[in-house]
């Protein structure tokens, strides 16, 4: 029962708890390093000045590719055990 807490949003992105840790902290070190180079901006507006915005394209990317890429094989297993029958 309790492993389910650590087990279910994993598989629903196609993922065991450990790829999922890994994927998710990589998230967070990369956000948490593109916020301070946001707050250096903030505070001295010639620096880093595309680095924010890079950084959200990228992870937008990364999240979205991986989400197309799990749904696109989860579509072709569910039309070939259609086709199976």
């Amino acid at each position: 029962m309790i492993s389910r807490l650590f087990t279910d949003h994993p598989a629903s992105v196609d993922e065991t708890y450990f790829e999922h840790l890994i994927t998710a902290s990589s998230f967070s070190i990369r956000m948490f390093v593109a916020s301070l180079a946001c707050l250096v901006h903030a505070l001295l507006p010639f620096l880093f000045v595309k680095t924010g915005s890079l950084a959200i394209e990228t992870l937008y990317d990364r999240m979205v590719a991986n989400r197309r890429q799990f749904e696109e094989g989860r579509l072709a297993n569910r039309a070939a055990a259609r086709a199976s029958r």
